[in-house]
């Protein structure tokens, strides 16, 4: 392979514009799949949370053949919380293809992505997408996206980047709005003209790493852009980790990517992204080079975690009934080896051997994070998250976030109502055709549970987007849940019959059959404090009450929480209990009676 005929590109976007449907279409039309080969849609997002959030989460990388040129493409995340992974891929690749919906125009994640792509002095291709959509303005948007351009101080090369429109859905992009619409050759072309193949220096091998992954045979896989010499399989190298010991090791295995495979190679060449195995430990960020005087790679610096959660061992009284993995040291071991993978996620020991905290950027991520523990077999209890502040010139200060919510014309009122109890601060207005577009700073706590709100409020048509701002001195209270709570003081499974009486008190958030215990919270009490509840309590029988009548009751739908709702929505005295199988609200300390005590002491202070 030669290094002049390789482009390594990153797709970088707004969440639901379409990255992953594209690379779907230049895998398809670069030939990596048979013509009768059955593909399932967006065929990078292997996870199954990818899936069924639609969304990407982990940034991956690919390659596909296209006229003698090697095209390695990242595909990589656009929801603010899984930043981290947009940033470290910014050091393998030598351009970037920046997507853009027709319709929504350039969007918060847009700003964040292209302004560390612009940073790296990466040149972009621009795609505006989805372009056959109703309401689509590719002219406007292209407009908007030069404004944003000019915005970030991109370079005179950066700004004349070459603009195309296409449909990723339907297959084609064209370099004009009134081409041929047939396929994705426009595409292929202008990455080929535009993209520079990598700069090699001249010096022995040397590479930085910028991803992680594993392989069941071999163990960790170090992934990154070799930026000088070659490597051999058998070959020995060191690894120079960022804590400044350089350690030698044996090359086991090469392997490269084509489509959705990974093929063993005998060799990799300077400019290539390729694996590389032989590690017992090595982390995002290192350094491998032929030999330990080498110097160190810079590796980008990423925004700071925000958002803190304990995750703890399960001690509720159904604790291993559904999971195999509940110990501490199995909890210990699995966060351990994620922060090692995802370095925006690190943890904090506690003074409690069964309780870690775990810092990221934001709920999603660590909903993420709990719910593929669950599906490995996991049980841990999780705390509601709260932010990091940061102690600057003696003043105690909060992160603050940028917010973008989008809503229809005649719902405004309401969010606006929930943005200002939630201390944020408006700072634009944007009527468009779609709505109203607000922009406002807002404190990270006051995004905790906004979400869900606005998907209240709007009936699901409201969209948000948010990145990290900035440090400012800590706001005043914030109040996100006034409702209190009914919580069961028995054991046992719930019977209709008693959630039939409790249904007039408030919203349940179990079924009947469905086994609660003393300290589980069933469901929520319009009024602000916590009412305790017998959900099990049968009705008495006697000879003019027949057990049979039960089934005229009429229950309302429970509400069933996802895991980032239920995250969202428990206090700081309450825990979320996930499971495989189950997810369940509860208090802190189950015990009423030490409860009582607790409240006590806290309001004496």
């Amino acid at each position: 392979m030669q290094t002049d005929k390789i482009r390594n590109i990153a797709i970088i976007a707004h969440v639901d514009h379409g990255k992953t449907t594209l690379v779907d279409q230049l895998l398809r039309q670069s030939g990596v799949f048979r013509e009768n080969q059955v593909v399932q849609e967006r065929v990078m997002d292997s996870m199954d949370l990818e899936r069924e959030k639609g969304i990407t989460i982990k940034a991956k990388n690919t390659s596909f053949q296209w006229k003698g040129y090697t095209i390695n493409i990242v595909d990589t995340p656009g929801h603010a919380d899984f930043g981290a992974e947009v940033e470290r891929v910014m050091k393998m690749v030598d351009g970037v293809l920046l997507l853009v919906d027709a319709t929504e125009g350039p969007q918060a994640q847009t700003r964040w992505v292209l302004k560390k792509a612009l940073s790296h002095w990466l040149n972009p291709v621009v795609v505006v997408n989805k372009v056959d959509r109703e309401h689509a303005q590719p002219e406007l948007v292209h407009d908007k996206i030069l404004e944003l351009f000019l915005d970030l101080e991109a370079s005179e090369e950066q700004f004349n980047a070459p603009f195309l429109y296409g449909s990723a859905r339907d297959g084609w992009t064209d370099r004009d709005l009134k081409g041929s619409r047939e396929n994705m050759d426009a595409l292929f072309e202008t990455i080929v003209e535009n993209i520079p193949s990598p700069e090699i220096e001249e010096a022995g091998f040397r590479m930085l790493v910028s991803n992680i992954d594993w392989n069941d045979f071999v163990g960790r896989v170090a992934i990154g852009k070799i930026l000088s010499g070659s490597i051999k399989q058998g070959e020995k190298i060191f690894a120079l980790r960022k804590n400044g010991v350089a350690k030698p090791i044996k090359i086991t295995k090469i392997f490269t990517y084509s489509g959705l495979k990974t093929a063993d190679s005998d060799e990799g060449i300077a400019g290539d992204i390729i694996g590389l195995a032989g590690f017992e430990e090595i982390d995002i960020g290192d350094t491998l080079a032929i030999n330990e005087e080498a110097k160190r790679l810079p590796f980008v610096q990423i925004d700071p975690a925000t958002i803190q959660m304990e995750f703890s061992v399960n001690d509720g009284p159904l604790a291993g009934r559904d999971g195999k993995k509940v110990t501490s040291r199995q909890i210990r071991e699995r966060l351990y080896r994620e922060a090692q993978s995802n370095i925006s996620i690190n943890i904090e020991e506690t003074d409690r051997a069964t309780t870690f905290k775990v810092n990221a950027r934001g709920a999603m991520q660590i909903a993420v994070l709990v719910e593929t523990m669950r599906r490995e077999g996991f049980e841990v209890l999780v705390s509601r998250p709260h932010v990091l502040n940061k102690t600057i010139d003696g003043t105690l200060n909060e992160p603050f976030e940028k917010v973008w919510v989008e809503v229809p014309s005649d719902l405004l009122g309401g969010v606006m109502e929930s943005l200002s109890n939630r201390k944020a601060s408006i700072s634009n207005l944007e009527h468009h055709h779609s709505g109203v577009t607000v922009e406002a700073d807002i404190p990270t706590r006051g995004l905790i549970g906004f979400e869900s709100e606005l998907i209240n409020l709007t009936s699901g048509s409201g969209l948000m987007s948010h990145l990290f701002h900035e440090y400012r001195p800590v706001t005043g209270e914030i109040v996100t849940r006034q409702s209190g709570t009914l919580v069961s003081m028995d054991h046992g499974k719930a019977a209709t019959y008693a959630l039939d009486a409790l249904q007039l008190r408030g919203k349940l958030f179990i079924k009947p059959g469905e086994e609660v215990y003393p300290g589980q919270i069933v469901g929520e009490n319009p009024r602000n404090h916590n009412l305790p509840v017998n959900p099990t309590k049968e009705k008495q029988l006697d000879n003019m009450r027949a057990s049979g009548s039960d089934k005229s009751i009429q229950l309302t739908p429970h509400i069933q929480f996802s895991l980032e709702r239920a995250i969202e929505y428990i206090e700081a005295d309450e825990l979320v209990e996930a499971t495989p199988k189950h997810l369940r609200l509860r208090k802190r300390i189950l015990d009423a009676n030490q409860r009582r005590k607790e409240e006590k002491r806290r309001a004496a202070l």
